[in-house]
């Protein structure tokens, strides 16, 4: 059996990717190699997948419907992890074509590829802690309402799901959202505070810390993440008792809600350096605190998390020190 991992070079597809290799699946893997953070460390991952036998990668958009159909053809895809994505809040109010053309136009294109897919046994794909935007009850449920968007990013993911659900009414296409908590860890994003912070303490630069500090964040290890992915992958949603779509959504988080002061100090220890810190009030579209409540995910593909930011955040700066010869 074969799985299309979009977005196979960038930090989760990567480890997705990597993880259904190390279990025997093959792997077709797409990517743009788009330069929104330094292709340099998406070519790395790449290298780390290239040469491993059931990993082919083609370099495409995808939005191009087209594209993706080539590079599948013949290869018996019968499972999709749709991971590519134009990510982050703050980019949004600066560039928020890149979000149409990747998560709305991407997203579809994707939709319309399992539609047309003969064997599809289960579409996974990437929604976002982000979309319960201003929400202050916690911690955050998949019961809550989600309808009040506070970044373009944000809207572009609760589309995806809309637009999921909406096929899966339509055509049967099973598909399942997973609402992603601030995923970190070895190989992660450079736009993420792990990797800002660490990068600037090294260097002894002085870091921005929102909010004057009074921020929390669920943050999840990635190979939580990857774990929960799978799971989940190996079970296809049902439609449900009425007759409804085969159609889920998951919140996959660490279940604690961190202060991000807390993380500085984490990191301070790990590189055993003194952070220099200025405070900045609160950026447009971010949010003062999320916290993920993973109830449905344990029941129904035993989500359970177990790595804590004190055993994380020193094995991600490991991995910073050794990746750029610190």
């Amino acid at each position: 059996m074969t799985v299309l991992v979009t977005g196979a070079a960038g930090f989760i597809g990567f480890h997705v990717s990597r993880a259904l290799l190390d279990r025997g699946d093959a792997v077709v893997g797409v990517d743009n190699l788009n330069d929104y953070y330094d292709p340099t460390l998406k070519a790395a991952r790449l290298a780390e997948l290239e040469g491993r036998d059931g990993f082919s990668f083609g370099k495409l958009d995808i939005a191009d419907g087209d594209a993706l159909a080539q590079a599948i053809e013949g290869l018996g895809v019968d499972r999709v992890v749709h991971l590519a994505a134009q990510a982050g809040v703050r980019y949004s109010l600066e560039n928020p074509a890149a979000y149409i053309r990747s998560n709305i136009d991407g997203h579809f294109a994707i939709l319309e590829l399992c539609r047309r897919l003969d064997g599809l046994r289960h579409l996974v794909y990437a929604s976002s802690s982000s979309v319960y935007g201003g929400n202050t009850k916690l911690p955050f449920s998949v019961e809550d309402r989600v309808d009040a968007p506070i970044s373009l990013y944000a809207a572009t993911k609760k589309a995806d799901e809309l637009m999921s659900h909406c096929y899966s009414h339509l055509y049967g296409t099973p598909a399942t959202g997973l609402r992603f908590f601030t995923v970190y860890g070895p190989w992660g994003r450079p736009d993420m505070a792990a990797f800002i912070f660490t990068r600037a303490i090294l260097k002894g630069e002085a870091i921005r810390v929102f909010n004057d500090g009074d921020m929390k964040r669920d943050f999840t290890f990635i190979d939580d993440i990857v774990a929960g992915i799978l799971a989940c992958l190996d079970r296809p949603p049902e439609p449900d008792g009425d007759g409804g779509p085969a159609h889920r959504v998951y919140n996959l988080g660490n279940n604690r809600s961190e202060p991000l002061m807390r993380l500085i100090r984490l990191i301070e220890e790990a590189t055993q350096r003194r952070a220099e810190i200025e405070y900045a009030p609160m950026q447009p579209g971010d949010v003062r605190e999320t916290y993920a409540d993973i109830e449905a995910s344990r029941r129904d593909f035993g989500f359970r998390p177990s790595v804590r930011i004190d055993e994380g955040i020193p094995r991600f700066v490991d991995w910073y020190k050794d990746f750029h010869g610190v």
